[in-house]
């Protein structure tokens, strides 16, 4: 560490607020920061960044070694693998030296005729179309990122929506693909989600509110004034968000509207101009559903027996519960998340033994093989086959597959070892009855400067929590290190909204493993990794199980010798944030140094709060404590603002976002003043920082290259407090 430096942490002036609800009073000095509108607010946010680059500054050789770490293993100039779409293939590609990437396109014809070219990462494709640019559509934006982007059925337009701000709030553009002309750019500050009508005169999009809610899907007329748009569907009660997608048959609209613990879908008929939404099933308490649409067949994933879930079919005519089909019975220990339907086969997303997983139906129509499981609405659907790749740990999900009538699905794999890796599966045989053959791998993820990982070790290890609960942890390290309690590590956790952190690649993360640094997952409850039962006891009035999980977890790895006590970092963000300082708060002297992004680390506040976007909608994820006395004292006990204790604390780095729409920057601001005020913390030895990007949102800047480096600082904050300096 440096000499002491002079200077002093910004301190904020107090001024008291006092909050009474259910007979209980806390007296607030700090609720102020929360008003990016107010001038002393941002001088003191850049009061707080200049004081952080000032203890930072001894970690600029380590930083600058870390970035170049991060970009010399990354093959900057890369291409996707293209999909099939229409009589075009689709694909993204970025050049070295560029922040974002290139989406274009090229014709499926002559050298690219093939079942699925193989593109050269060097070499632009003859006959490229680039349907946008990101960096020249960021321009001189210091921020820029996508809110949609969709192409019409006939490939003729394509519509994008950005965000240059970091709030969340996106214009649109339509773009005729003919001429490169654009002809639409009159639909401003909208939600996530864009659909086209079939004949791509029409597009749907979503508004939200002023708590930033989706609660509106409006029809726009292309070319049209936006003031003749139609109000097509809302949703009322603020407990609730919505969203739009399209059917993989792109015939329906799909407006999904979902609380913490139930869902709605509704259909629109792209082919009809002037169709209205119609209800799949309506809402019902604790009912949560999924569904695909293939022309009149519907196939759904639903919680009517189970809250983990099973399959069923029904029709558009017959939609509702009463007509839904049992496809299989519930199989224990595994959690049904979702469902796709094509035009040869169904697909379904799981999760099973903690892990993620794909099964494959085959559509009974045309199998020629094994009879069909049911035979209810017109769907039948053959015996069921699961796809997962030979690892211990691994995370499997769908890749690109827009084309309908395929006969192939693209997946994508990935490990704490194994970098994403995109395979193709020919369902042929499978659909004539006869077994899946083995995948075709397109393309992993290249790590330049010689990746080898047989170098390094994951496996699962289990934490006994304070009620006997056992939970799993997911941990990589190279595989020469022994359990001699002497090696630096980090562990990471989320544990909210049944919400997986399932085992990745990160290019980054070889950086910490290359210098012996043991990395780790808590699994915690609260999160989706063993099945809705495991979030069920991770929330509301069990919540503080997530806080207790993840200290359980750095125990175990401190007692099985993986890692050194004084040598523990920890790592969250968003509700991830919140778990680490309700844990921090419970055991102070368990981690040597965290990094809180965007933390929601003043929640109860939040809560208390309906004009916030994390509010009405969060009541059904932590409770109401407006309404309930009960809840109110359950999360004054854990929310990590109002529970700081008089002890020494990690050296912390908070970093947030001023433009944040989700959890606004004066909640860690406010925590970092409370921490700083009562905490026992060295200033210097140990700090408590701030770091705010003063043009940006919630997942921080926006380019890659500027990603990397804010990666960088907060490795280096982390190493260097863990005692690795190099």
């Amino acid at each position: 560490m440096s000499a002491s430096i002079p200077s002093q942490p910004p301190v904020a002036p107090r001024r008291p607020l006092v909050r009474e609800h259910h007979g209980q009073v806390f007296t607030d000095p700090w609720e102020w920061l929360r008003d990016t509108e107010d001038p002393q607010v941002v001088a003191h946010l850049e009061a707080e960044n200049a004081w952080t680059d000032e203890q930072l500054a001894d970690q600029a050789p380590l930083r600058e070694t870390l970035y170049g770490e991060i970009a010399g293993r990354t093959q900057q100039t890369d291409v996707s693998v293209p999909a099939r779409h229409g009589q075009w293939w689709y694909y993204t590609r970025t050049v070295e030296g560029q922040q974002y990437p290139i989406h274009a396109r090229v014709a499926a014809t002559g050298e690219y005729a093939a079942d699925r070219p193989r593109l050269d990462a060097g070499n632009v494709p003859a006959g490229e179309q680039v349907l946008l640019d990101g960096n020249a559509e960021a321009g001189d934006s210091t921020f820029f990122s996508l809110g949609g982007f969709t192409v019409s059925r006939d490939d003729a337009r394509l519509a994008f929506a950005t965000d240059t701000t970091g709030d969340e709030r996106f214009d649109v553009t339509v773009v005729d693909l003919a001429t490169g002309e654009r002809i639409d750019e009159s639909i401003t500050g909208v939600g996530y989600g864009l659909c086209f009508s079939h004949d791509a005169s029409q597009l749907f999009y979503v508004r939200v509110d002023e708590s930033w809610r989706p609660h509106e899907v409006w029809r726009h007329t292309i070319g049209a004034d936006p003031d003749t748009d139609e109000l097509l569907h809302t949703e009322t009660d603020e407990a609730w968000w919505m969203g739009l997608d399209s059917s993989g048959d792109e015939r329906w609209v799909l407006i999904g509207k979902a609380s913490s613990d139930s869902s709605e879908w509704w259909l629109v008929d792209a082919t009809d101009p002037t169709s209205q939404p119609r209800v799949v099933q309506p809402r019902r308490d604790r009912l949560e559903y999924d569904v695909d649409v293939a022309g009149e067949d519907l196939l759904l994933v639903h919680t009517v027996n189970t809250p983990e879930g099973e399959l069923a079919t029904a029709t558009v005519d017959a939609p509702g519960l009463e007509h839904w089909r049992q496809v299989t019975p519930p199989a224990d220990g595994e959690r049904l998340l979702g469902c796709e339907l094509f035009e040869h086969f169904a697909l379904v997303t799981l999760r099973r033994d903690g892990l993620t997983g794909l099964r494959v139906l085959p559509r009974g129509v045309d199998a020629g093989g094994a009879p069909p499981t049911d035979d209810a609405g017109g769907l039948t659907l053959g015996a069921a086959v699961d796809v997962a790749p030979d690892e211990a740990l691994y995370s499997i999900g769908a890749g690109a597959n827009p084309e309908f009538t395929a006969t192939t699905l693209q997946v994508v794999t990935e490990s704490l070892i194994t970098p994403p890796t995109t395979s193709e599966y020919d369902l042929a045989p499978l659909l004539a009855g006869g077994p899946l053959p083995a995948p075709t791998v397109l393309r992993q993820q290249p790590v330049l400067g010689g990746y080898d990982p047989g170098a390094y070790t994951q496996e699962r290890l289990w934490a006994t929590a304070a009620d006997d609960t056992r939970i799993p942890i997911s941990v990589v390290r190279r595989s020469d290190l022994e359990p001699d309690g002497t090696a630096p590590g980090l562990l990471t956790g989320y544990g909210a909204y049944e919400v997986s952190s399932d085992p990745d690649f990160r290019i980054s993360r070889l950086s910490l493993l290359d210098r012996g640094v043991v990395f780790a997952i808590a699994h915690v409850r609260g999160g989706g990794e063993m099945g809705r039962a495991w979030y069920e006891s991770g929330r509301m009035e069990h919540k503080a199980n997530s806080f207790t999980d993840l200290n359980a977890c750095a125990h175990a790895l401190i007692d099985a010798g993986w890692v050194d006590a004084g040598r523990l970092a920890v790592e969250g963000g968003s509700a991830g944030g919140l778990l680490l300082g309700a844990a921090i708060n419970l055991e102070p002297d368990l981690y040597r140094a965290a990094h809180l992004a965007v933390p929601f680390v003043d929640a109860l506040t939040t809560i208390l709060n309906p004009e916030l976007p994390l509010t009405v909608g969060e009541w059904t994820e932590w409770g109401n404590p407006l309404a309930d006395p009960q809840v109110y004292e359950g999360m004054a006990a854990y929310t990590p603002y109002e529970n700081v204790r008089a002890e020494q604390y990690p050296a912390m780095l908070a970093t947030t976002s001023l433009n944040d729409t989700r959890v606004g920057c004066g909640e860690p601001t406010k925590w970092v003043q409370m921490v700083r005020s009562r905490a026992t913390n060295d200033p210097i030895e140990r700090p408590v920082l701030l770091r705010t990007e003063m043009v940006a949102g919630h997942g921080g800047r926006s380019g890659r290259y500027d990603a990397w480096r804010d990666r960088a600082l907060e490795l280096a904050f982390l190493l260097t407090h863990i005692g690795v300096d190099r």
